[in-house]
């Protein structure tokens, strides 16, 4: 089981609603498809910091990520990422600060919400 973020570069959606409209469409538009995009700076340097605390080179006990690597769902504006359900709290608490110091916006699909650091 895991507990996913998607993080993105873009205007803040003024609701929950509208962040899932935005979520939806970014998913199908760059991960849906056969191709994925080159990543924008921002998106790069958010997973280069995230893996400088994590290394993404495996899944297991010593890291929060249930799919590595993290770059495979990350294409343009855009990353998926899949928390290990055990490490869930700390490290999507984690992931929605440095997605925030990025400027990056930070949306919950479980739950379909927003998230601030």
């Amino acid at each position: 089981m895991s507990y996913d973020l998607a993080v993105w570069q873009g205007d803040v959606p003024s609701s929950d609603r509208e962040a899932a409209r935005v979520h939806n469409r970014l998913y199908d538009e760059y991960l849906d498809g056969d191709e994925l995009f080159p990543v924008v700076s921002a998106i790069g340097e958010f997973l280069a910091t995230l893996t400088g605390r994590w290394p993404d080179r495996d899944t297991g006990d010593d890291t929060p990520w249930a799919s590595t690597p993290l770059s495979s769902g990350a294409s343009g504006p855009y990353v998926y990422i899949t928390l290990a359900w055990s490490s869930a709290d700390a490290a999507s608490s984690y992931v929605a600060q440095i997605a925030n110091r990025f400027g990056l916006v930070c949306f919950d699909p479980q739950m379909k919400a927003l998230r601030s650091g």
